[in-house]
């Protein structure tokens, strides 16, 4: 009854589903090992952030010792050492951030250093509207701090433009380059030692830096997809072979309806 399988047809018809088959877990095995790089990767930077936040403050400058240097996941939290002195003429609010799930607004005042550029500051957190916040200190001061990654413009809650004056959407230098006279580290630092009136900002980690990014649950998305699709081959070409056995089958029995002779009209 299965002979037919030994037939050209149907041998190059296996082997071709064969062949897709091991191509949809030869690809689906890909996407999971990727998945699982990926979840390395963020245990790795979790691992990673979690002893920066507990090494010794070391100075910004050796943290980032080329200016224009990128605050990536291994610096991300790390707890650093500023001295300078605070430009209180350009004292920002930057609205719409959350902390301990209440909406507020940051404090954040550049902190220009002996070198000249500027190291944007958080120095906390109030809740509610932006308002009146304390003045920073004057004169030569020294702090520390953890290094924060810059902010896009749909991290943190950031508010959209058209923003009073003296109020900032999102802390990266691409926006602070437009309110400030002066070039600027990368990201920004959140002061451990705040003033009276607000609360410290704890470290906020870069997009897909608390939880496993978008793209990690594609990886495994694709995964199934690529094992669904080889489990699809294999239930097509046994319902195909099942079929053909069933028509060789009743061709045998004489029982094929295409050779069966047409019912004779019923006359009234």
């Amino acid at each position: 009854m299965y002979r037919f399988l030994l037939s050209p047809r149907w041998l190059v018809g296996t082997v071709v589903a064969v062949a897709a088959i091991v191509v949809c877990l030869m690809l689906g095995t890909w996407q999971l090992d990727r998945f699982e790089s990926r979840v390395s990767t963020h245990q790795e930077n979790g691992k990673t952030a979690a002893a920066s936040a507990q090494a010794e403050a070391q100075p910004l400058a050796a943290v980032l010792p080329d200016g224009a240097a990128k605050v990536g996941t291994d610096t991300v939290g790390r707890t650093v050492r500023l001295t300078g002195a605070y430009d209180g003429a350009h004292q920002l609010l930057v609205p719409g951030r959350t902390v301990d799930n209440r909406p507020g607004y940051y404090v954040l005042t550049p902190l220009i250093t002996d070198g000249g550029r500027a190291v944007a500051v958080v120095r906390g957190w109030a809740a509610g509207d932006p308002g009146r916040a304390p003045d920073a200190p004057t004169g030569q001061v020294s702090l520390t701090g953890r290094l924060q990654a810059p902010e896009n413009s749909g991290s943190g809650g950031a508010v959209a433009g058209g923003l009073p004056a003296g109020q900032l959407g999102t802390i990266s230098p691409a926006t602070l380059v437009n309110v400030l006279p002066y070039p600027v580290y990368d990201g920004w630092v959140a002061a451990d030692e705040v003033p009276a009136g607000l609360t410290a900002v704890p470290t906020v980690q870069p997009q897909g830096g608390d939880g496993l990014s978008l793209r990690a649950f594609q990886n495994l998305g694709y995964t199934l997809e690529w094992f669904v699709f080889a489990g699809f081959v294999v239930f097509m070409w046994f319902r195909l072979v099942r079929r053909e056995a069933e028509a060789a089958q009743d061709r045998a029995l004489g029982l094929d309806p295409d050779l069966a002779p047409e019912p004779e009209p019923v006359l009234d």
